[in-house]
């Protein structure tokens, strides 16, 4: 089975600070992994290295691989990952129009511009995923005068109009209310039920829903702890992790943190 991805002995710069070190992680392709660390653990980076928007000091001990290979066409690799980050969301124009943002992932831009064509398969295939999120009714209003809830669903959509096989979701309940944060993990669950494999990258334990079997722990730069959800999300391990006291509770699958 190959690997989402393989990174082996590898060393990346983020301006002139140096993240990863002969850093090392692989995700098989038939989990859902959660990836968990506090700010400054190096989450973005790893983000940005999946993306493409971020590369690897060359040497002859390390590699990148991404579905099992090393050199991805960007519009190519959205096929086979969907990526709904944050950084993202704050890209598009004030003006752009929720089908706009959709349609601006089948050539995995931050807009739509004139030189790009959408004939009706396009166009269907737009409305199809709009009306899976629930978010038809929203597709003419200006993306600006959405609440952050219905601007993730459309980034999501703006995804998911390539049908990948991975999602990537970048702490995905950030900015939202209790309502929408319950309604957007719940679609999370609903696509991994329906096949999708995902990894969520964020620093809220709560974020996890129980489909979630793999939890990888980063801290500077590094793996703390990487196993099962049961053996990894422990007050141990937590409390160590955020240089802190933690106490975890679980409730039907959930996890949530407290102080310790």
């Amino acid at each position: 089975m190959k690997n989402i991805i393989e990174l082996k002995n590898i060393t990346v710069f983020q301006k002139r600070n140096r993240v990863f070190n002969d850093f090392s992680l692989s995700i098989k392709e038939n989990q859902n992994t959660v990836i968990l660390g506090p700010n400054g653990s190096g989450k973005t980076t790893l983000m940005k290295l999946l993306n493409r928007e971020l590369y690897i000091v060359e040497n002859e001990h390390s590699s990148i691989n991404i579905f099992g290979k090393n050199r991805w066409n960007i519009h190519e690799l959205r096929t086979f990952l969907g990526v709904i980050s944050q950084h993202l969301q704050y890209n598009y124009s004030n003006d752009a129009l929720g089908l706009y943002v959709v349609l601006s992932g089948f050539y995995a831009s931050d807009g739509i511009w004139q030189h790009q064509k959408f004939d009706s398969v396009k166009l269907d295939r737009a409305d199809k995923v709009m009306d899976l999120l629930g978010i038809s009714k929203l597709k003419n209003r200006q993306y600006a005068s959405m609440s952050t809830g219905e601007q993730r669903k459309f980034l999501l959509a703006r995804a998911l109009v390539h049908d990948p096989k991975v999602l990537v979701f970048d702490e995905p309940t950030s900015g939202l209310d209790l309502r929408a944060c319950f309604q957007y993990l719940e679609i999370i669950q609903e696509l991994m039920n329906t096949g999708k494999k995902v990894i969520l990258v964020t620093h809220h334990i709560h974020e996890i829903p129980p489909e979630i079997s793999r939890v990888i722990l980063l801290k500077e730069g590094r793996v703390f702890r990487d196993g099962e959800k049961e053996e990894v999300l422990t007050n141990k391990n937590l409390s160590r992790l955020f240089d802190c006291p933690i106490r975890v509770i679980e409730e039907n699958g959930y996890y949530q943190a407290l102080p310790g």
